[in-house]
């Protein structure tokens, strides 16, 4: 099997039945499988809400024991979540302009020169983190430097070695904004703290616990995300050469193609939702109070909706993914994603010939009795720019 071939551990139970069964800390999860299941639930955010729930529960594994802060917007319902993601949506849509965009391209040119200069590079940690963090100070407005201080924090805010749950990396993150939001208050500039804790909702100015909140989310939500997209992006073209030299063709598929990777490689695998009525889902009774999970990763897989959908099909022409999310909690970041993945390609398909992979780790994702392959924890690759 290639590196790149990420296989479908969902395929059998989501034809069977659309649900699988998983506990998360002592409880049953119903994780939904079929992407039109999927979406009804994730639109009916009145059954299936995330607002209700204590910091936490709804991530799955279950972060209730790491963080007390709520994650705003994701942690919210209506009409409240619509006021907060509002108010972000202006600065998160930040990445379509210009100005943006060619300080975007400056750090990803810089970090992929370096990369390209090398004989060999391991490109989770010495890449892939590094371009997510160098990214982040962008959409952030931060000096370049503060980049570094998140580098050190890992691929994951709250998981340590082997992937589990650590209240010390958890505790070190909230530190550092809280540290952020006081230096901010005192010394108000143009970043992202500065700018929340100058703005107003419903009326009333931010609090600092709600603009901790909004860090909270920012700093965990499109971390190993962006960097597991970037990397299983840059392990396809390893494998598969001749798409580069035909995107290097064909640029004006570069979009549809990143577009594509993100769906066949869904970085977060799923998320959920607790359950405030009595209801049903796949003919399977779910009782208020308990939590389903939205199952992104199978949903993308669903051959009732993409056609060959364990094929990386650049120019697919029908890709409703819902890797980004659903509904009103899709993700905010998604821009900001998007323009580092397509940036990311079209370097790769004009500078680079092809990349050789040394030697790899696989990251394999635990779900019930399931295995799922989310990336790498390290690989090794070379490579090799046009002549």
């Amino acid at each position: 099997m290639k590196a790149s071939e990420f296989p479908d551990p969902f395929r059998s139970t989501r034809t069977q039945s659309g649900v699988y069964r998983i506990e998360d800390r002592g409880e049953e999860v119903n994780l939904i499988l079929k992407l039109r299941d999927l979406r009804k639930c994730a639109h009916n955010w009145k059954t299936f809400n995330s607002g209700d729930a204590a910091p936490g529960r709804i991530v799955i594994p279950s972060e209730e024991d790491i963080r007390d802060v709520r994650q705003i917007p994701v942690e919210m319902d209506p009409p409240e979540q619509a006021d907060f993601r509002a108010l972000l949506e202006s600065w998160f849509k930040r990445p379509l302009e210009d100005n943006y965009q060619a300080k975007l391209d400056e750090v990803i040119k810089e970090i992929m020169n370096e990369a390209f200069s090398k004989d060999e590079l391991e490109v989770v940690s010495e890449f892939s983190l590094k371009l997510q963090s160098r990214a982040l100070t962008v959409l952030l407005n931060t000096p370049m430097d503060e980049a570094d201080t998140w580098i050190e924090w890992g691929t994951h805010v709250f998981r340590g070695e082997g992937g589990a749950l650590n209240s010390e990396k958890a505790g070190t993150v909230d530190e550092y904004i809280l540290n952020r939001i006081e230096e901010a208050s005192k010394n108000p500039s143009e970043d992202l703290f500065s700018v929340l804790l100058q703005s107003d909702v419903n009326g009333r100015r931010l609090t600092k616990e709600e603009v901790h909140g909004i860090m909270n989310l920012t700093f965990a939500g499109g971390r190993d995300t962006v960097i597991n997209a970037v990397t299983n992006t840059i392990i396809y073209f390893a494998d598969h050469p001749e798409r580069l030299n035909w995107l290097r063709e064909n640029p004006e598929f570069i979009g549809k193609s990143v577009e594509e990777l993100i769906r066949y490689f869904t970085p977060l695998t799923h998320l959920g939702r607790t359950v405030s009525e009595d209801t049903f889902v796949c003919e399977n009774a779910i009782k208020k109070g308990s939590k389903i999970g939205l199952g992104w990763a199978s949903a993308n897989r669903d051959g009732n909706t993409f056609e060959n959908p364990d094929e990386v099909i650049l120019d697919r022409k029908v890709n409703p993914h819902v890797a980004f999310g659903f509904g009103i909690h899709n993700c905010l970041g998604a821009t900001h994603a998007r323009q580092i993945l397509r940036k990311v390609v079209k370097e790769l398909s004009e500078k680079v010939d092809s990349i050789e992979i040394k030697d790899y780790i696989e990251n394999i994702e635990t779900i019930g009795d399931l295995k799922r392959k989310v990336g790498f924890d390290e690989i090794t690759v070379r490579f090799n720019p046009r002549k």
